[in-house]
């Protein structure tokens, strides 16, 4: 009996944040506009072409140690 209260207090719940984000971020509740570089679309295909290029520059592979938030750089076997 209970089951059936949880799934429904979810499920409102789901659509109650589903209401409020399509109004405040959708509809634009409390004013702004969209951003030029997000709604360019030229804009986008320069930008998509820039993160595609190749060869990318970057210094070696690192492994980071999450414990004390320290990197150390790969080095293969051989070497």
């Amino acid at each position: 009996m209970s089951g059936k209260y949880v799934i429904a207090a979810t499920v409102a719940t789901f659509g109650f944040a589903w209401v409020c984000d399509h109004y405040v971020s959708d509809k634009k509740l409390f004013g702004g506009s969209v951003c030029a570089t997000a709604s360019n679309e030229k804009w986008f295909e320069e930008t998509d072409k820039k993160f595609q290029a190749w060869p990318r520059t970057a210094g070696p592979p690192v492994v980071m140690n999450p414990i004390t938030r320290q990197n150390f750089i790969v080095k293969s076997r051989e070497s």
